[in-house]
């Protein structure tokens, strides 16, 4: 299945409610759970991975499959060791080739028993929860931050607590923030003392709970601002004050021409009248999930980039470094990788472009939604395995309907 992508204006003007964050819906309900709390989590986003996490709580079945849920896959294997019981949880295959080894290896120093059903630190796994007993944990902190959110999560309720001490650079520590500033608002408190994270054993408290827009959602909007002559756009349930550390894009729009302005509903985008950079240098070792919206924008805008800070991209639904530099090649446009976690451009277009691109999105979720508003500047694009969308956005297309995009199967 393809879906062909085009807008015939330049205009981009409308009211659009934004899904909910998967990253606090994920994280709430782990810790909806572990506080046996009996209010329901409002504005739970109705994307895949949500609704896979919602799925297992709901099921009476201890064998859980969860697609290409990342964040499931490692918040849950966190969550079922503490669980007693045997619990088997697997993936797609993509999933499979996923490491998990580090994450398995910090649970079993705590007293899990996680044993590998295929490849050794790979899913599938098979996890006899038990009773856990905290120490300190030392863990590499240039990994993954959902295996460190993963502990955090059930440190309060594991025997004395737990104490982690990240090794080397952090990489999306915003992440690591919203995860413990969601406990502080079910009633954990922490320490966090250098490179130290420490959590007593204590209870959680339970608390109506509603979640905040997705700012990663939000950031295709930008760029289709960005892409667009005529802005006037209204996020709804969008905040600047926001747990998630992709709000900052709010600010890095500004020096690519947008503003935002809060609403009573939401946010505002318009034009700042801002000149585009002749140059963009970014860090997103606290952002990466926004690498591919800024890397297909700066090609579409002809601003050349050098972008850091891009580690884990390796390791996502696909190798994002790779997919990108295939991808935007069709564009005519050669991305080179500088160095491990970075990606460059230098402004020219040396490849042949194709005439309607055909975007492959490796059942990556990301792909789809930053290269469809490429077809502002390019023309018509088309975007196969569209429907990869519901990952984490499941009403994008019918959104871009509604601002004059035409979308054919």
């Amino acid at each position: 299945m393809k879906y062909l992508v085009s807008k015939s204006d330049k205009t981009l003007k409308g009211s659009i409610v934004l899904p909910g964050s998967k990253s606090v819906a994920n994280r709430a309900l782990i810790i909806h759970a572990l506080s046996y709390s009996p209010y329901p989590i409002e504005n739970l986003s109705d994307s895949d991975d949500t609704r896979v996490m919602e799925q297992v709580f709901n099921s009476n079945t201890n064998r859980f499959d969860i697609g290409h849920a990342g964040t499931a896959m490692r918040f849950l294997t966190a969550f079922l060791s503490q669980i007693v019981g045997e619990w088997v949880i697997t993936g797609s295959d993509r999933m499979k080739q996923r490491p998990i080894g580090i994450l398995v290896d910090a649970l079993n120093k705590l007293g899990a028993r996680i044993e590998y059903l295929e490849n050794d630190g790979f899913p599938p796994l098979k996890i006899y929860g038990s009773h856990l007993k905290g120490c300190v944990l030392e863990l590499d902190g240039s990994v993954s931050s959902q295996y460190i959110s993963a502990l955090l999560m059930i440190a309060p309720t594991v025997e004395d607590g737990l104490t982690l001490r990240l090794k080397n650079k952090i990489t999306s520590r915003p992440y690591i923030e919203m995860t413990l500033k969601l406990m502080e608002q079910f009633g954990v408190q922490h320490v966090w003392k250098g490179n130290e994270i420490r959590i007593a054993e204590q209870k959680y408290k339970a608390y109506p709970f509603s979640v905040e827009a997705d700012w990663s959602g939000a950031s295709y909007w930008y760029e289709m601002a960005v892409l667009a002559d005529e802005v006037d756009v209204e996020l709804i349930g969008l905040r600047t004050e926001s747990l998630q550390g992709d709000a900052v894009l709010a600010k890095w729009f500004e020096q690519l021409g947008i503003q935002t302005l809060n609403t009573e509903k939401g946010s505002r985008l318009t034009k700042n009248g801002q000149p585009l950079p002749k140059y963009l240098q970014l860090n997103f070792i606290e952002n990466p999930d926004v690498a591919q919206t800024f890397a297909v924008l700066c090609v579409m805008k002809k601003i050349p980039f050098h972008f850091t800070g891009l580690e884990t991209l390796k390791i996502k639904e696909t190798n994002r470094i790779a997919a990108l530099q295939d991808e935007l090649a069709k564009f005519g446009a050669k991305i080179t990788e500088p160095a491990h976690g970075e990606l460059k451009w230098d402004g020219t277009f040396p490849l042949e472009k194709q005439a309607v691109p055909e975007i492959e999105t490796y059942h990556d979720h990301r792909m789809a939604l930053a290269f469809a508003p490429a077809c502002q500047s390019h023309g018509s694009i088309a975007i196969l395995d569209p429907m990869v969308v519901t990952k984490s956005y499941p009403s994008f297309w019918d959104d871009l309907k509604k601002v004059g995009f035409e979308i054919k199967e």
